[in-house]
């Protein structure tokens, strides 16, 4: 099966590495399937050594390619909330089997 884009992808591994590139956007991901809403800062703090340009990016591309929801709410202070859509919660078992892989072969070192 060809998968049609702009981009014309060698394979499905490709295609998907392409949407979830980047050396955050995984580990937000998985922040949010275990927290199912969070607020910026909650992100932030969850995150060792994030600056807030590279959060910020990586939140947007993440929004923009339909894995998280951002809500923001018109009120003072602003409140802005991030959940993860269908499509993001569809890479919860990606992400359970790499956090389940992580953990063993730590083990193993």
């Amino acid at each position: 099966m060809e998968i049609k884009n702009e981009v014309n992808y060698g394979c499905p591994i490709e295609y998907t590495m392409n949407l979830i590139a980047g050396k955050w956007k995984l580990v937000i991901l998985w922040h949010l399937s275990q927290e199912k809403v969070m607020r910026y800062g909650e992100i932030k703090k969850s995150l060792n050594n994030i600056t807030h340009k590279m959060l910020s990016q990586q939140l947007k591309e993440l929004e923009a390619d339909g894995f998280i929801h951002r809500e923001a709410y018109s009120q003072i202070p602003p409140k802005v909330e991030y959940s993860l859509t269908r499509s993001g919660e569809s890479l919860i078992p990606i992400l359970e089997s790499m956090s389940k892989w992580g953990k063993n072969h730590l083990k193993e070192k």
